[in-house]
C-alpha cells in the first residue's frame, strides 16, 4: 500500500506527524522515539528570547488524558540554534520547527534563524492557551493573519498555523491564514481545562487552567477538520487531537485530514508511531483503501 503523504509543498512518507511538546526538541527524544514510522516531527515550540514558563505544578495527568500550563518554557532561539540546530540531520526524520512569539516580529526573527538552520518547516504556534497576559492570538483572525503575514514574507520555507479550538469561528480564523500566506493548517492545539485537587482543594495547575489533550480532545478537533476541509477543500490540514490509534487516524483522513498528528500518547507509549501506522494500514486494507491518500476527505 501507498503510505505516503502531502502536506501542500511539503512530501511525507508517512502521514503521520509528531506533534509539538509532546517530543521535546526531537533531537533529545530520537533515542527513545520510532521516528522511521512518522513523515515529519515537530520541535518544542522556541520564542526570540528565553522563555522561562510557569512555576509549578504545571502539569497533571487526568482521567481522560494531561493538562498543562508549562508556559512554553524554552532556551530561547539563539540557544536553540547552538545546542539543537546543528543535531537535525541525525534524528532520522524532517523536523518541522514551531515559532512562538508576542508579536508578529518576534515570530519572524525565529523563522528566520529556523530557516537558517535547515528545518523542513516552519509551524507558527498562534494557539497556546497558557500565556500569562497574551491571550490566544488564533482567536483574533486579524491578529492570526498579521503574525501569518510576517511569517510567510520572512522564509522561503512552508509555513502552517497551528489553530485553537477555543476559536469560536474556526473556519474564520483558517481563512484568514491562509490568505496570508499559510501553506498549511494544524487543526488543533490544547483546549481549555482544568481539574481540582480534592486534597488541598485547589486547581492542580499553578495557572488555574490549562491546555487538555489526550483522548477526549479529539472529537472536538475532529470537529474542526470537518468544518475547514468542508470550507476549504484545497488546504492541507494536519489533524491534531486525541489520537491513541490508527482508527483515530483513519477518522482524522476521512475528515479531511492530508496528515494527522500523534501527541499525548508519546508520555506514555514513546514509540506509539510505529503501533499507530501498522494499524491505520490495516484498517485502510480491511476498508479496501489502496492507498491512505484516497481516504482523505471522504467523509466531509
Amino acid at each position: 500500500m501507498n503510505i505516503t503523504a502531502s502536506v501542500g509543498p511539503l512530501d511525507l512518507r508517512t502521514p503521520l506527524v509528531a506533534a509539538a511538546g509532546t517530543v521535546g526538541s526531537v533531537v533529545d527524544v530520537a533515542p527513545v522515539a520510532a521516528f522511521e514510522a512518522y513523515g515529519g516531527a515537530v520541535a518544542k515550540s522556541v520564542s526570540d528570547e528565553p522563555w522561562p514558563g510557569r512555576e509549578p505544578p504545571r502539569v497533571a495527568p487526568i482521567a481522560t488524558g494531561m493538562l498543562n500550563a508549562i508556559g512554553i518554557q524554552n532556551p530561547g532561539i539563539e540557544a536553540w540554534m547552538e545546542d539543537v540546530a546543528p543535531h537535525l540531520g541525525d534524528v532520522g526524520v524532517p523536523v518541522w520547527a514551531s515559532a512562538v512569539g508576542t508579536n508578529p516580529g518576534a515570530f519572524a526573527s525565529v523563522a528566520r534563524r529556523f530557516e537558517d538552520a535547515g528545518v523542513a518547516a516552519v509551524e507558527v504556534n498562534l494557539s497556546c492557551p497558557n500565556l500569562d497576559g497574551h491571550g490566544i492570538i488564533a482567536l483574533d483572525p486579524e491578529a492570526s493573519r498579521r503574525v501569518i503575514r510576517e511569517v510567510a514574507d520572512a522564509v522561503e520555507l512552508p509555513v502552517g498555523a497551528k489553530l485553537s479550538p477555543n476559536a469560536q469561528d474556526i473556519v474564520g480564523i483558517a481563512e484568514a491564514v491562509v490568505e496570508a500566506g499559510a501553506s498549511f493548517l494544524t487543526l488543533t492545539n490544547t483546549i481549555w481545562g482544568a481539574a481540582i485537587d480534592l486534597d488541598t482543594m485547589t486547581p492542580v495547575l499553578s495557572a488555574g487552567k490549562g491546555g487538555y489533550s489526550g483522548p477526549g480532545l479529539k472529537p472536538i478537533s475532529l470537529r474542526c477538520v470537518l468544518d475547514v476541509h468542508r470550507a476549504m477543500p484545497t488546504v492541507p490540514i494536519v489533524g491534531t487531537g486525541g489520537v491513541q490509534t490508527g482508527r483515530d487516524v483513519v477518522e482524522y483522513l476521512l475528515a479531511g485530514a492530508s496528515a494527522v498528528g500523534i501527541g499525548t500518547v508519546h508520555f506514555a507509549e514513546p514509540k506509539a508511531g510505529r503501533r499507530i501506522l501498522k494499524e491505520t494500514v490495516r484498517l485502510a486494507r480491511r476498508m479496501g483503501a489502496a492507498t491512505l491518500g484516497e481516504l482523505i476527505g471522504a467523509a466531509a
